[in-house]
Formats: C-alpha cells, sequence, structure tokens
C-alpha cells in the first residue's frame, strides 16, 4: 500500500486523539488496552505513531477510537 501524506503526516486526527486522550487522562497504554477490548488489536507504539502523524489511520479504527474517548468522529477529523 502507497503512504499518503497530509501537510507532511500520515493522518489529520493524530493531534485530536491526543487531545482527547489526555482531557481523558489516559496514557497511551490505556488507551490501547481500550482499543484491544473494543476489537482493535494495536500495541502503545501504535497510539504513539497515530499521535505523530507517522501512521495511517482506517476508517473503522476512528470510529473506535471516537468511541473509546466519547468524541465524534467529525471532532476527531476536526469538522467541529
Amino acid at each position: 500500500m502507497k503512504a499518503y501524506d497530509f501537510h507532511g503526516k500520515r493522518n489529520i486526527c493524530g493531534d485530536r486523539i491526543r487531545e482527547a486522550r489526555l482531557r481523558a487522562r489516559l496514557s497511551q497504554s490505556d488507551l490501547c488496552r481500550r482499543l484491544q477490548l473494543a476489537g482493535v488489536i494495536v500495541e502503545r507504539d501504535v497510539i504513539s505513531r497515530i499521535e505523530n502523524g507517522g501512521r495511517f489511520v482506517a476508517d473503522f479504527e476512528v470510529v473506535v477510537i471516537a468511541d473509546v474517548l466519547e468524541v465524534s468522529v467529525d471532532w476527531l477529523l476536526g469538522k467541529e
């Protein structure tokens, strides 16, 4: 799969994921565990790469991340 960049990043939601995670007072490991319980198998370093914009985020991952962090998908994508 070709890696796409948008303004030098591979996703547009990483900054908002970090913001929501910190607001929820979760560590990257905590978020990782919650995502795994919800069926998205990721490791802590994946969370780090997502937040830094170094990893592509699939649509199903965005939906589950939004649910786990109790924010909307629109907000994660910068639409709100």
